[in-house]
C-alpha cells in the first residue's frame, strides 16, 4: 500500500512541476520519499526534487538531492547534470566540471553537455587567472588583514586553493587566516615582482594601516614586508622611509618587545644597505635617476639612532638595536677608504650620548632602561669610532670630548655624579685602551676610585672595583695598581658582607695575580694563592642563587686565573663549574662571550706561544735576564686530557651557540678566540665526529668567512681537519657544503704552513669526490692552479694530496678542457707522476690519467707526444705490484687502444702486448678479477683490429 501511494505522490509531483508550482511538487516528492524503500523510485524522487531546487534557486538542496540519486545509481545522467548546474551556481566550478565531464563521457553526442563543458572550462581558466594574479592576491591579503571579522579559514578556502603557492612560511602556519595571509604577504614582499606589485597597488598605504592596528602580529608582518620591499631597491627604500617616517620606525624599535625590535632593526639595516649601495646589487639607469643622493636621509637616520640612545622612552632592547646599527654602519669597513665623515659626524653629534650610555649605573634611580649587553655595545662603538679616526688631531678632539664629559660630572656635593664619571671611565677602558689609560691619568680619577672603594654605599664600591679591574689590563698598569690597590682590594674583600662586591674584588685580585701571563716564573702572588682564588670563583659560578650579572664576574676571574696551568687543570675536572659556565654562555647576556672564549683558549692552550730559541735562552741566562718558564701541566699530554674533558662536557654545542650571537658584542677578536678553541678541539681525528655531531662543522663556517685574518685562517684550518675525515653531507648538510670551499682554498697559499696546505688538500679531495657541483665550485674559486703547484712540491705528502685532489677534479668537464688546451704541461705532469716511485702518488696520477684518456681521444694521442717516456711508464703501470695501480694502467692501455688504430698498432708492436697476454692468461681470483678482465678486453680490442688472432 505504501509503495503504491509513493508512486501516486510522484505522479502528483510531476503534474505540479509541469504547472510550474515547484513548492507543491517539492512537497509531494518529499512525502513520497518517506513512504518507499525502492531504490529506483528513491533515485527518481531525489532527482526530481533536485530539479525543483534548481527552479527555486535552492542550489545547496538541489546539489544534495542530486548527490543522493547518484549514490544509488552512479550513471544517473540527469542527476549528474542537475548537480553540475547546482554546483556551478554555488561557484564550485571545478566540481561542476567533473560532473558534466562524466555526462559527456556517457553521452558524447549530446551538444548541451559539450557546450556546458566549454563554458565551464572558460570560466575556470578566468577564475584561476584572476585568483592567481599578483594584484588580486595582494588585494585579497590586505582585505583579510584589515577585516576585523575575518573568518579563520577564509584564506585557505578562498585565497589559496593551491597550498603549494603560499611558500614555506605560509604552508607551515595553518592556524588563523589573517596570520597566514600575513605570512604570505611577507613571502611576496621578498620577491622582486611581488614587492613591486605591492608597491604599485598602494601597498605602502595599506601597510601603514596595518601598523595603525597596533596588533603585534600584524605590525610585525607589515615591518617584515617593508623589509622585503626595501631590499636592493634604492627608490622604493627612499619612498618607504619618507612614507613611514624615521621617527615612527624608531618608535617601533623602541618597544619593549624583542621580536619587534629585531624586525625593525632588520628593516632599518635593509634601508641603509639600499641607500648606501651596500646591498651590492646592480641599479639600473632609471632607478639611479630617481634617487641622486641619499646622504641626507642616512644622516637623519643616524641622528635619530643617536637620540634613541639617551631617551627614557626607549626600551633596553631598542637601545641595543640602535647601538648594533651604529656599530655596523658608521665606522668604515675598509680603512683603505679615505672618507670617514660618518664617524666624524657621530663623534661631533653623538659621542656625549654614547658616553652617557656607557656611564649608566643600573643601581641608580636615574638609570635608563638597559639590558645586560647595552653598556658593552656602547664600549664597542666607542672603540670602533676611535679606531676609525685617521689622524692625531681627530683623536685629540675625541679625547677632549671624553675628558670634558668626565670632568664635568665630578661634583663634591653629588656622589651619584661621581659614580657615573667613574663608570664612564670604566666603560671607555673596555673600548680603546690607550684612550682609557689617558683618562685614568686625569686629575682626580684614581683618587675618586680609591674614595669610592672606601664608601659605605654598595653601588659606590661596585663601580669602583669594576673600574680598578678594567684599569689593570696591561702589565705596566697592573704593576702600578699592585703597589697601590691590592691592599685596598684585600681590605674590601675581608670586610664586605655583600656577595656582589666580594666577587668583583676577587676578580680584581685574580686579574692582578695573573699579570705575569703564562710565565711560570712571573707569579705575582704566593704559591697556592691563585688556586684558592680560582676555587672561590668556581664556587660562585656554581651558585645558581646569585644573579647572572654577578656570576659573570666569576667567569671573568677564571679568564685571568686559567693562565695558570694548575688552575685550568682543576677547572676542567670540575664538571659542575664547566656546565655552569656553558649555561651562562647560552643566556641573553652576551657580555660574557669574551670571558668564556678567553677561558677556553687558556684551557686548550690555543694562544700563540713564542718559539723558544735555545741559543737566546743561554744568552739571557748569561746576562741574568728573565727567561720565560713553561709549567709542567702545559705539556701536550695534559692539554690533550683537558680537551677530552671539555668535549665530554659539551663544549662544542656551547661554542656553536656563542657563534650564533647576532650582536656587535661578538667582535672579531672574540670570533678569533672561538676559532682558536675549535682548532684545538679538532686536533685529534677521533674527536672530529663528536664535534660534527654537536654542530661544530656548521658553526665554523661563519668564523672562517668573517673576522680577523688570524681567526679566519684558524677556522679554515679547523674546517679542513673536519672536511678531510668526515662525510661532507653530514658535517655540512644542504647548501652549507658549498660555503666550505672558499675557506679551504684560502689555505692553499705559500704563506700558510705545510700542515694547513696538506689538510686543505685532503678536505678538497673529499669534497671533490662528492658531486660535480662541488667540483665546479672548487674550479670557480680558482683552486686549480694552486692544486697544480702542490703537485710539483718536493714534500711527498703534499705532492700526494695534490695529485689525489686532481684525480677527483679531472671528472669535471671544465678541468678536462684545461688539459685539452694547447700550450701547457698539465698532461705531461700527470704522465710523469705515473712514473714516480711513491705508490700513492702513482695510484692517484694513474687514476687521473685513466679518466682523462677515457673522456677524450685527443688526450690519448696527446699523451704519446708530451714525453718520450710515456710507453715505458705505461708498461711499468701495467706490471705494478699494487693491483689498484696495475688496474688503472690497464684501463689507460685500453683507452689508448680504443682511441686510434695507428696508436693501437704501435702498442701491439711494443712489449705491451706480451704484458697484456701474461696478465690476461692468469686465473682470475677475487682480488685480481678486475685486472685480468681489463687485460682480456685489451686483447679483444687488438683482435677486433686484426692485429692478433685467437689460438684454437
Amino acid at each position: 500500500m505504501a509503495e503504491a501511494e509513493a508512486v501516486q505522490l510522484k505522479e502528483e509531483g510531476n503534474r505540479h512541476f509541469q504547472l510550474q508550482d515547484y513548492k507543491a511538487a517539492t512537497k509531494s516528492y518529499s512525502q513520497a520519499l518517506k513512504l518507499t524503500k525502492d531504490k529506483a523510485l528513491l533515485a527518481t524522487l531525489y532527482r526530481n526534487r533536485a530539479a525543483c531546487g534548481l527552479k527555486t534557486e535552492s542550489y545547496v538542496q538541489a546539489a544534495s538531492d542530486a548527490s543522493r540519486a547518484i549514490d544509488i545509481n552512479s550513471s544517473d545522467i540527469k542527476a549528474l547534470y542537475r548537480r553540475c548546474q547546482a554546483l556551478e551556481h554555488l561557484g564550485k566550478l571545478d566540481q561542476a566540471f567533473k560532473d558534466v565531464q562524466r555526462c559527456a563521457t556517457l553521452e558524447p553526442r549530446n551538444q548541451n553537455f559539450q557546450e556546458t563543458l566549454r563554458r565551464l572550462n572558460t570560466s575556470i581558466q578566468e577564475k584561476l587567472r584572476v585568483q592567481f594574479s599578483t594584484d588580486s592576491r595582494v588585494q585579497k591579503m590586505f582585505e583579510i588583514l584589515l577585516d576585523e571579522n575575518s573568518e579563520a579559514d577564509k584564506l585557505e578556502k578562498e585565497f589559496f586553493p593551491n597550498p603549494s603557492f603560499s611558500g614555506s612560511a605560509a604552508a607551515s602556519s595553518p592556524d588563523l587566516g589573517p596570520f597566514k595571509a600575513a605570512n604570505n604577504l611577507i613571502v611576496l614582499g621578498r620577491e622582486e615582482a611581488g614587492a613591486e606589485t605591492i608597491f604599485q597597488n598602494n601597498g605602502v598605504g595599506l601597510l601603514l594601516q596595518l601598523l595603525d592596528t597596533k596588533k603585534p602580529e600584524l605590525v610585525l608582518a607589515a615591518v617584515r614586508t617593508l623589509s622585503g620591499m626595501c631590499s636592493g631597491h634604492r627608490a622604493r627604500a627612499t619612498v618607504i622611509l619618507h612614507a613611514v617616517r624615521i621617527d615612527r620606525i624608531c618608535g617601533l624599535m623602541a618597544m619593549e618587545n624583542e621580536e619587534m625590535s629585531l624586525a625593525v632593526c632588520n628593516l632599518l639595516q635593509t634601508i641603509i644597505d639600499s641607500l648606501s649601495g651596500e646591498d651590492k646589487r646592480e641599479h639600473r639607469g632609471k632607478e639611479e635617476a630617481l634617487v641622486l643622493d641619499s646622504k641626507k636621509d642616512l644622516k637623519q637616520l643616524t641622528s635619530h639612532l643617536l637620540d634613541m640612545l639617551v631617551s627614557k622612552k626607549v626600551s633596553g632592547q631598542g637601545r641595543d638595536q640602535a647601538l648594533n646599527l651604529l656599530n655596523k654602519n658608521v665606522p668604515r669597513k675598509d680603512l683603505a677608504i679615505h672618507d670617514n665623515s660618518r664617524t666624524i659626524y657621530v663623534v661631533d653629534n653623538g659621542l656625549r650620548k654614547i658616553l652617557k650610555v656607557v656611564g649608566q649605573v643600573p643601581e641608580l634611580p636615574s638609570c635608563l632602561p638597559l639590558t645586560d649587553n647595552t653598556r658593552m655595545l656602547a664600549s664597542i662603538l666607542i672603540n670602533k669610532l676611535y679606531d676609525d679616526l685617521r689622524c692625531d688631531p681627530e683623536r685629540d678632539h675625541f679625547r677632549k670630548i671624553c675628558e670634558e664629559y668626565i670632568t664635568g660630572k665630578f661634583d663634591p656635593q653629588d656622589m651619584d655624579k661621581n659614580v657615573i664619571a667613574i663608570q664612564t671611565v670604566s666603560g671607555v677602558l673596555q673600548g680603546p685602551l690607550d684612550l682609557g689609560n689617558q683618562l685614568l691619568g686625569l686629575k682626580g680619577v684614581m683618587e675618586m676610585m680609591v674614595a669610592l672603594c672606601g664608601s659605605e654605599r654598595e653601588v659606590d664600591q661596585l663601580v669602583a672595583v669594576e673600574a680598578l679591574i678594567h684599569a689593570s689590563t696591561k702589565l705596566s698598569r697592573a704593576t702600578f695598581i699592585i703597589t697601590n690597590g691590592v691592599a685596598l682590594l684585600k681590605q674590601i674583600y675581608k670586610t664586605t658582607q655583600n656577595e656582589k662586591i666580594k666577587i668583583r674584588t676577587l676578580v680584581g685580585l685574580c686579574k692582578l695575580g695573573s699579570a705575569g701571563g703564562t710565565d711560570y716564573g712571573l707569579r705575582q702572588f704566593a704559591e697556592g694563592a691563585t688556586e684558592k682564588l680560582a676555587k672561590q670563583c668556581r664556587k660562585w659560578l656554581c651558585n645558581a642563587s646569585i644573579d647572572t650579572r654577578t656570576r659573570r664576574w666569576a667567569v671573568e676571574g677564571l679568564a685571568y686565573l686559567t693562565l695558570d696551568a694548575d688552575v685550568k687543570d682543576d677547572f676542567v675536572q670540575d664538571i659542575p663549574a664547566l656546565q655552569a659556565m656553558f649555561e651562562l654562555a647560552k643566556t641573553a647576556d652576551k657580555t660574557i662571550l669574551y670571558s668564556v672564549a678567553t677561558t677556553l683558549v687558556n684551557c686548550t692552550n690555543s694562544y700563540d706561544v713564542k718559539e723558544v730559541i735555545p741559543e737566546l735562552v743561554q744568552l739571557a741566562k748569561f746576562s741574568k735576564q728573565h727567561v720565560p718558564e713553561e709549567h709542567p701541566k702545559d705539556k701536550k699530554d695534559f692539554i690533550d686530557m683537558r680537551v677530552k674533558r671539555l668535549l665530554k662536557a659539551g663544549v662544542t654545542s656551547t661554542l656553536a651557540c656563542m657563534v650564533k650571537a647576532d650582536s656587535a658584542i661578538l667582535t672579531d677578536q672574540t670570533k678569533e678566540l672561538l676559532a682558536r678553541v675549535f682548532l684545538a678541539l679538532c686536533d685529534n681525528p677521533k674527536d672530529r665526529g663528536t664535534i660534527v655531531a654537536q654542530g661544530g662543522g656548521k658553526a665554523l663556517i661563519p668564523l672562517a668567512l668573517e673576522g680577523t685574518d688570524v681567526g679566519k685562517v684558524k677556522a679554515a684550518h679547523a674546517l679542513a681537519k673536519i672536511a678531510a675525515v668526515s662525510n661532507p653531507d653530514i658535517a655540512f648538510p644542504g647548501e652549507r657544503v658549498y660555503e666550505v670551499v672558499r675557506p679551504l682554498v684560502s689555505l692553499l697559499d705559500t704563506q700558510r704552513d705545510g700542515l694547513q696546505n696538506y689538510e686543505a688538500l685532503l678536505g678538497l679531495t673529499n669534497l671533490s669526490g662528492r658531486s660535480d657541483k662541488l667540483r665546479q665550485k672548487i674550479f670557480k674559486e680558482r683552486a686549480l692552479p694552486d692544486i697544480e703547484n702542490y703537485m710539483f712540491e718536493n714534500h711527498d705528502q703534499l705532492r700526494q694530496a695534490a695529485t689525489e685532489c686532481m684525480c677527483n677534479m679531472v671528472v669535471n668537464k671544465e678541468v678536462q678542457e684545461r688539459f685539452l688546451a694547447d700550450g701547457n704541461d698539465r698532461l705531461k705532469l700527470v704522465v710523469l707522476l705515473c712514473g714516480e716511485d711513491d705508490d700513492k702518488v702513482q695510484n692517484a696520477a694513474a687514476g687521473a690519467l685513466a679518466m682523462l684518456t677515457a673522456a677524450h681521444k685527443k688526450l690519448c694521442l696527446k699523451m704519446t707526444q708530451v714525453t718520450t717516456q710515456w710507453l715505458e711508464i705505461l708498461q711499468r703501470l701495467c706490471l705494478h705490484d699494487r693491483l689498484s695501480v696495475q688496474h688503472r694502467g690497464l684501463v689507460i692501455a685500453y683507452n689508448l687502444l680504443a682511441a686510434d688504430a695507428e696508436l693501437a698498432k704501435k702498442l701491439v708492436e711494443s712489449e705491451l702486448l706480451e704484458i697484456l697476454t701474461v696478465v690476461g692468461k692468469q686465473e682470475p681470483d677475487e682480488k685480481k678479477a678486475a685486472v685480468v678482465q681489463t687485460a682480456r678486453e685489451c686483447l679483444i680490442k687488438c683482435m677486433d683490429y686484426g692485429f692478433i688472432k685467437p689460438v684454437s
